[in-house]
């Protein structure tokens, strides 16, 4: 688990400068170690988190012959498995036990159609000195992020947008279709960033950079995946083996690793799987609220820990505890996105972060089992389906009507915010399910822009790794595939891992309603805070260039006043802190304590 950066220039050499000051914003990935590579046009560069082969797997890779060099990010978790299908002539060059030496091996042997062999989550850059080429690669859920800029000078990539932009020229303008997409649906997706020009290698794509153009290749997709006709004995007797191998090899690591156990069915699962095969005293984590009426899991996972002999440690925030997050939580997403979960999630890399490398968590299992009520057979989805189209998905934002009038400016009102999840949706196989076209949607959209984003940057910005076992694309496939009837059969999601579970989790934990990870924010944007976020936020130069100051006043009136417009607001100040750190004053981190208001 790493940070990298680097690119190719069209003209000179590449400016090793630039890179250093790259590298050094994504220390936070990789703290154990750093280096950069330059051959003329190329520049790579590398931060290192070591988690397997600690001593031998320093990169940028080479192969034997000094023609291949790579820089990776992710666990190649299947790279014992890859060395059976290698030439043994290729296998007598290897330098290292690292996971990352099956990416060269692939290539190697099978060229760009290798990168279908590889399992796990990466994001790499791998430069062929014999055919000059350039190819940047992530993962086919996205788990890993990679950002990259066409410019006049050259193409440029990196981990982060922040390491981005030392490699850039000038700083890129505010992209307004993305703006409005973080307002109405919390993140962007798709290729186009919150900045004009710099963009997402989407999942499943790699990228061939060579002779002054860009080449875009899609080796994996989840349209792919063909429906099923299977019952549930079937189904258990397919999903078993292939869950056990998916397990075995995510559990690579030559360092030791815990678990966020949030009391939900996906974390619950993955702690009967991990103390199944580890044993007793696996470090697990949760978190809930004091102060506040909302409901949390934590007694329940405590419950669970105990059941399962876990090292477990529960922690309770209060909203000051939380507050003083939202600044260096910007920081770390990096991407404008707006999951309040990230700010508990901060808390708990931290934690962990002090005592181990790598975590597992659950995101993915909603997706690919369908647990989300969006996905339910109802009466409600099915008249969405038929007066909005598009499977009902995205019908509108979530701001409020009169909000959105006062607060956005009409070159953003203008711009048709379903288009992108019109067009996913219109793409789909015909002979797929409203619901299997729903979980698509968010296996393309939410999970690798809101939920990995999450995920990842909260994890990485403490330099923990965080591994997702139900974002395997094998497990992937066999969830998207699977009959309605055995996902959501009547009023609850992810029936079929509900009914699996009944075989390794206790029946009482099992029959508690799913909670979710909230976090009580509408309690908490109240008072004084409001008061003075209200006068900063106007103020402040992103929302006068960008917004309505007086419809921003507007907003906060009505809040003060008693509607509940904690959203909109809480949007408001993401966007003006974000403004601060990556258009006023890219080169400065926050510490992961501050005040908010400092910031706006």
């Amino acid at each position: 688990m790493c940070g990298i950066a680097g690119g190719i220039t069209w003209q000179g050499h590449f400016p090793t400068d630039k890179l250093e000051k790259s590298v050094a914003t994504l220390y936070h990935r990789g703290p154990d170690e750093s280096d950069i590579f330059s051959l003329d046009r190329l520049g790579l560069a590398h931060s290192r988190l070591s988690i397997i082969d600690l001593e031998g797997g320093k990169q940028p890779l080479q192969n034997a012959e000094k023609t291949l060099h790579l820089v990776a990010n992710g666990e190649v978790y299947n790279y014992i498995e890859i060395r059976d299908q290698i030439d043994s002539s290729i296998l007598g060059s290897t330098l290292s036990r690292s996971d990352s030496e099956a990416i060269l091996q692939v290539y190697q042997q099978f060229g760009l159609d290798g990168f279908n062999r590889l399992n796990g989550m990466y994001a790499f850059a791998l430069y062929d000195s014999q055919t000059e080429e350039l190819i940047l690669c992530r993962d086919r859920l996205g788990i890993k992020p990679l950002f990259y800029a066409e410019t006049s000078e050259g193409v440029f990539f990196a981990s982060e947008i922040k390491a981005l932009l030392p490699l850039l020229d000038s700083s890129p303008e505010i992209h307004d279709e993305s703006l409005i997409h973080f307002f109405q649906y919390q993140f962007n997706t798709g290729r186009e960033t919150i900045f004009r020009g710099i963009s997402r290698v989407l999942p499943g794509e790699y990228l061939v950079v060579a002779n002054g153009g860009v080449r875009h290749e899609k080796y994996w997709d989840a349209s792919a995946v063909t429906p099923q006709e299977i019952d549930y004995e079937d189904a258990v007797t397919a999903f078993e083996p292939l869950f056990d191998q998916v397990m075995t090899e995510h559990m690579r690591a030559d360092v030791p690793f815990g678990l966020f156990l949030s009391g939900g069915i996906d974390s619950s699962l993955l702690l009967a799987e991990l103390a199944k095969r580890k044993g007793q005293g696996l470090k697990t984590y949760s978190i809930g609220y004091s102060g506040t009426t909302l409901k949390d899991e934590v007694q329940d996972a405590e419950i669970l820990a105990k059941h399962f002999g876990a090292d477990h440690q529960s922690i309770r925030v209060g909203r000051d505890d939380l507050f003083q997050r939202i600044v260096y939580s910007i920081w770390a997403a990096d991407d404008l996105m707006r999951d309040y979960a990230s700010l508990p999630t901060s808390l708990l890399s931290e934690v962990a972060g002090k005592e181990l490398k790598v975590v597992f968590s659950g995101e993915g299992g909603d997706e690919s089992f369908a647990g989300y009520r969006r996905y339910a057979p109802t009466l409600e989805n099915k008249l969405k389906s038929m007066i909005f189209g598009a499977g009902g998905i995205k019908t509108r934002g979530q701001w409020n009507r009169t909000a959105q009038a006062q607060v956005f400016p009409d070159r953003i009102k203008q711009i048709d915010i379903r288009a992108h999840y019109t067009q996913l949706w219109k793409s789909l196989p015909k002979n797929w399910s409203r619901m299997q076209k729903a979980q698509y949607v968010d296996l393309v959209s939410a999970l690798p822009d809101n939920l990995f984003v999450k995920a990842d940057r909260m994890m990485m910005s403490f330099s923990l790794e965080g591994r997702v076992p139900f974002a395997d694309h094998r497990i992937v496939e066999f969830g998207l595939s699977l009959p309605d009837e055995l996902k959501y059969p009547a009023k609850r999601g992810k029936w079929f891992v509900r009914q699996w579970a009944n075989k390794v989790l206790p029946r009482e934990h099992l029959q508690k309603p799913k909670k979710g990870f909230y976090v009580p924010v509408r309690e908490w944007m109240t008072g004084d805070f409001v008061d003075q976020l209200g006068q900063k936020l106007c103020s402040n130069p992103g929302i006068k260039a960008h917004l309505s100051v007086e419809g921003v006043k507007s907003v906060i009136h009505s809040h003060q006043n008693g509607q509940n417009l904690s959203r909109e607001i809480w949007g408001l100040m993401q966007f003006a802190i974000w403004y601060r750190l990556f258009v006023e004053q890219p080169a400065r981190a926050p510490s992961p304590i501050e005040n908010p208001l400092d910031w706006v």
